[in-house]
């Protein structure tokens, strides 16, 4: 079952996904596409896993994963260099 700990990873695996950046709706669609068996197992994550989902890109952005929001254009989310290595996603 899935929890809200799983989620920092795949926002992370979806920037990745996406080449180091994408818009906050690309990175939850590919949360669906990839998790969504997990998700409606998941309990009450099932229904505030969007809200945690930003919780998680705050936890990014603390461990210096992903980009402070006020340098990154709005309403995107970009890794930090040096996490942008392509690798698998999935």
């Amino acid at each position: 079952m899935a929890s809200k700990e799983d989620l920092p990873d795949w926002v992370e695996a979806a920037l990745k996904h996406y080449g180091g950046g994408a818009r906050l709706v690309d990175v939850a669609k590919y949360i669906w596409e990839y998790h969504e068996s997990e998700l409606r197992t998941s309990g009450d994550l099932f229904y505030k896993w969007q809200y945690d989902m930003r919780w998680a890109a705050n936890q990014l952005r603390r461990t210096g994963k992903m980009k402070a929001a006020d340098v990154s254009p709005t309403g995107v989310w970009e890794l930090a260099k040096h996490t942008a290595s392509v690798e698998s996603c999935t």
